[in-house]
C-alpha cells in the first residue's frame, strides 16, 4: 500500500506486516520440526534394517522415541502459532483497507 489516508490506517497495516512476519518465523519452525522428525524416522529405519529389525519394529520404536514426539509437538504447536499469527494479520489488513475505503486526502509516505 504506497500511501495512507490516517495514521490508523498506517498502523493497522503496519502491524499486519509484523504479524505476517512473526506467522512466517513460526513456519520455518514448523518446517524445521518435520525435518527433524522425517530425517530421525529416516536414519532410524536404516538403523534398524542393519540390526535386522523389521520396517514395522522401525516404525514402532521411532513413534515411540522422544525426538519422534518432540518433533511431531514442536510441528503442530509452531503451525498453531503460524495459523494464529495469520488470522491477526488479515484482520488488520482488513481493518487497513476498511479504514482507507472510508476516504479522505492520502498523507504523505
Amino acid at each position: 500500500m504506497p500511501t495512507f489516508y490516517n495514521n490508523d490506517e498506517r498502523q493497522a497495516w503496519n502491524l499486519a506486516e509484523s504479524l505476517t512476519e512473526q506467522a512466517e518465523e513460526s513456519m520455518r519452525e514448523a518446517e524445521q520440526a518435520l525435518e527433524t522428525w522425517k530425517t530421525g524416522k529416516e536414519m532410524n529405519r536404516l538403523r534398524c534394517i542393519r540390526k535386522g529389525i523389521s520396517e514395522s519394529d522401525a516404525e514402532i520404536r521411532w513413534s515411540a522415541s522422544t525426538t519422534a514426539k518432540n518433533s511431531i509437538t514442536n510441528n503442530g504447536f509452531y503451525v498453531g502459532l503460524a495459523t494464529m499469527y495469520y488470522s491477526a494479520a488479515a484482520a488488520n489488513y482488513s481493518r487497513a483497507l476498511y479504514l482507507r475505503s472510508l476516504g479522505g486526502r492520502p498523507m504523505a509516505a
